[in-house]
């Protein structure tokens, strides 16, 4: 168990870090007519190589799920013990406050940002309504969420599925998230996971830290509803215990 909870922390930690860090870093969006902007497009990419990287790397460890709302959705699967959710989402939810801190000291060494943090697209906060990217409200912003996870779990339990093909599922997820942070930066800055929010929610300040509890609720939600949709479809395997 102390391996797999060790993958566990480190696959967030390189999803926030790899994900988070690209937005804040390298994003450009402040728009100060840097060529070398990523936007939207290159964190989206971003985050889906993120999880590809890491399945590949940490998947035969622990499963790779890295998101307390996978292992929730997993579990309502009936891939996932109960017994392994809450020390499987403590070590997801250390592994991304661990990124963040590396993050902020990473990017406090410009002195752009130590002027002015909310420049880095707020740290790269989740947010709704004035911290929306695009201003949306707090139940477009819930609904987006939830349907985002919802989906991200079935495109997982049926990419780890045994009829699947074998060694393709890590690019199916990657993948899969790439798409999903296409469609929702604007909305919320996408989380469809509690532990990249949480990771860099404690740095960002008051605003990002009081709507914290929409990027717990609505993904674990939508993660729950993806699993339990997925389970009706067809009988799974009880030794298919992984996310990836």
């Amino acid at each position: 168990m102390i391996k797999r909870l060790g993958a566990e922390f480190i696959g967030t930690f390189w999803l926030v870090l790899g994900g988070c860090g690209s937005a804040v870093l390298a994003a450009n969006f402040g728009g100060d007519g840097n060529p070398l902007g990523i936007g939207f497009l290159g964190v989206a990419f971003a985050f889906g190589l993120t999880v590809l990287t890491g399945a590949y790397a940490l998947g035969h460890i622990s499963g790779g799920h890295f998101n307390p709302a996978v292992s929730f959705g997993l579990w309502a699967g009936g891939r996932f013990p109960a017994r392994d959710l809450l020390p499987y989402i403590v070590a997801q939810v250390l592994g991304g406050l661990f990124a963040g801190f590396i993050l902020w000291q990473i990017a406090s060494g410009s002195a752009a940002f130590a002027s002015d943090p909310a420049a880095a697209g707020n740290f790269a906060s989740n947010g709704y309504g004035t911290l929306s990217p695009g201003g949306y409200t707090v139940a477009a912003a819930f609904l987006c969420e939830v349907v985002m996870t919802a989906m991200f779990l079935v495109i997982i339990m049926g990419a780890t599925h045994s009829r699947a093909p074998v060694g393709f599922a890590p690019i199916a997820i990657g993948l899969a998230l790439t798409l999903i942070h296409l469609i929702s930066i604007p909305v919320t800055n996408t989380s469809v996971n509690p532990a990249r929010s949480t990771g860099v929610a404690l740095f960002a300040g008051s605003g990002a830290i009081s709507q914290l509890w929409l990027f717990w609720l609505a993904p674990i939600l939508g993660g729950l509803l993806g699993g339990v949709f997925y389970r009706w479809l067809g009988p799974e395997r009880p030794d298919v215990v992984g996310g990836a």
